[in-house]
């Protein structure tokens, strides 16, 4: 099946007779939508729609292939390549079930990683705690990841309190700001407040914010069929009775 997948992907890449938007791209102009697309595989998970997550993960499958590809046209490496890369890593960082090691778990595979930095020569730079927390992540789930990261070390607030009062501190600052480049910094501040405050709350802010944004999406859509083609013309007064309207009965 993968074959079929593949060949097609060449042909659409061929210089002669593929697609021109195909043979156009690039690694960073392809990058966008390969992001995109695991957010549609995460979307259609939340939704419980198997139909459309079968298809959702043809899509990303679609955005490994075009890299492969790409990859292998420049000389780089091909899909066999990059297949054999993470079955080695997978067999590699589970040596309980695939070796001979007794046990394992989260702090055999930083060790096995640390092996793995060693063996491509970097064992004699220092690891530090947020390495590999990709670049290229969305600022939400990012700022997550830096702080679980920290927290291994010990950086990390006790408890909840701690981030609670500074979402106050930094609401404060932000007030106090006098220029918008000030402005930016500070809310920035409390946004990572907030993700940090949900981590200490056991709450995944990116599906919380996902939730939030359907939610909504949601009453917004109903207000406007409530309201029908008058709704763009309705003074704010009304437009919140409407909100309140839509939202008291669903409890959200």
């Amino acid at each position: 099946m993968i074959e079929r997948l593949v060949a097609i992907m060449a042909r659409l890449r061929d210089p002669v007779s593929g697609c021109e938007w195909d043979v156009s791209q690039d690694f960073a102009s392809i990058a966008p939508y390969t992001i995109e697309e695991a957010y549609e595989v995460a979307d259609a998970i939340a939704r419980d729609d198997m139909v459309e997550l079968k298809d959702e993960l043809g899509d990303l499958l679609l955005q490994v292939v075009f890299h492969a590809r790409m990859a292998e046209e420049a000389g780089h490496f091909a899909l066999p390549d990059v297949v054999a890369a993470i079955s080695d890593k997978m067999e590699r960082r589970h040596p309980h079930i695939f070796g001979d090691v007794a046990e394992g778990g989260h702090h055999l595979w930083e060790q096995i990683k640390a092996a793995e930095r060693a063996a491509k020569g970097q064992a004699d730079i220092p690891p530090g705690a947020l390495d590999g927390v990709a670049l290229g992540l969305p600022a939400l789930l990012r700022a997550e990841k830096l702080q679980n990261r920290a927290a291994r070390v010990g950086f990390d607030w006790p408890d909840q309190e701690g981030p609670r009062a500074k979402i106050d501190e930094e609401i404060a600052e932000i007030e106090a700001a006098t220029t918008p480049a000030e402005t930016e910094d500070e809310i920035g501040d409390l946004l990572f407040s907030v993700v940090n405050w949900a981590r200490k709350l056991g709450v995944d802010p990116e599906a919380a914010l996902r939730g939030a944004n359907a939610k909504f999406e949601r009453r917004f859509k109903a207000m406007e069929a409530e309201a029908g083609d008058a709704f763009p013309g309705l003074p704010l007064a009304n437009k919140e009775a409407l909100w309140q309207a839509i939202k008291a009965p669903r409890q959200e």
